[in-house]
């Protein structure tokens, strides 16, 4: 009498993954059925709050939606690689509501600013400052029409390394060397207008 051995959840899996990567709707609910007890774990861990690991959850579903493709099922699990997408979105997720707290103490401060001083602003300070945005956009049209792209959308939509790889279909690693060399040019490029 032989026993079957149940299929290998790596390799269904991967299957999985690969079906995603080919934009199979079907493929994406029953990797979310197997997958997603577990993965909520990690989203709980990384941002302490339930209603925020919800929220991670959905946003790494819909980034492991579009960077399925990019799965290597020879450099790692495929539930260590989800789980990292997971983490990720949790840290970024993280980063966001950090971010948003300091925009919103700067209004306030800002705000009691204006309602204590009483006063306008100062035209010394808006003429710098239109001087500065015109030194800018002329560094930023220096660099290279990708390179460009790159750094906008990395520091004005606050798109991660990872997400702007997805969205524009670059290797990360190429993502990642076009910001440093971008950033660098426009520093050189700043300093010369300083």
């Amino acid at each position: 009498m032989q026993i079957m051995k149940p299929e290998n959840p790596d390799s269904q899996l991967i299957a999985l993954l690969g079906r995603v990567a080919l934009a199979d709707e079907s493929a994406l609910r029953e990797l979310y059925d197997l997958t997603s007890s577990k993965l909520y774990g990690v989203a709980v861990r990384v941002v302490s709050k339930r209603e925020w690991a919800e929220d991670v959850l959905q946003e790494a579903y819909l980034n492991i939606w579009r960077i399925a493709c990019d799965y290597k099922a020879t450099l790692s699990p495929p539930m260590a690689w989800m789980g990292l997408v997971v983490r990720s979105r949790g840290l970024d997720f993280l980063r966001r509501r950090a971010s948003e707290r300091i925009d919103r103490m700067q209004e306030l401060d800002d705000m009691i600013s204006d309602t204590v001083a009483g006063d306008a602003a100062n035209p010394m300070d808006t003429t710098q400052a239109s001087e500065q945005a015109w030194a800018l956009h002329q560094c930023l049209n220096q660099l290279e029409n990708k390179q460009r792209e790159v750094v906008s959308l990395a520091y004005l939509r606050d798109l991660s390394h990872s997400e702007l790889a997805g969205q524009l279909k670059l290797p990360l690693g190429t993502v990642k060397t076009w910001i440093r060399r971008g950033l660098e040019q426009l520093r050189g490029c700043m300093a010369r207008f300083a």
